[in-house]
């Protein structure tokens, strides 16, 4: 009674050409680009980081200094 699909060989077949066509298709970044985009992540992300850390201390301080 279940309506399975049967997948046949050449089915798979051509899926498998498509994906390999598909990752031809990729255009992988130099050396230069990762490393500047690399630096960009890490630099935004310390920034986030410090930015938290500091509204986290204020707002401890000010919790601290009401309570």
């Amino acid at each position: 009674m279940s309506d399975k699909k049967e997948t046949s060989p050449a089915l798979k077949r051509s899926w498998f050409q498509e994906l390999k066509l598909e990752f031809k298709k990729i255009t992988w970044p130099g050396k230069k680009q990762l490393a500047r985009e690399t630096t960009v992540v890490l630099v935004v992300a310390i920034i986030i980081g410090a930015v938290i850390s500091a509204v986290d201390a204020l707002l401890s301080y000010g919790l601290n200094f009401l309570w």
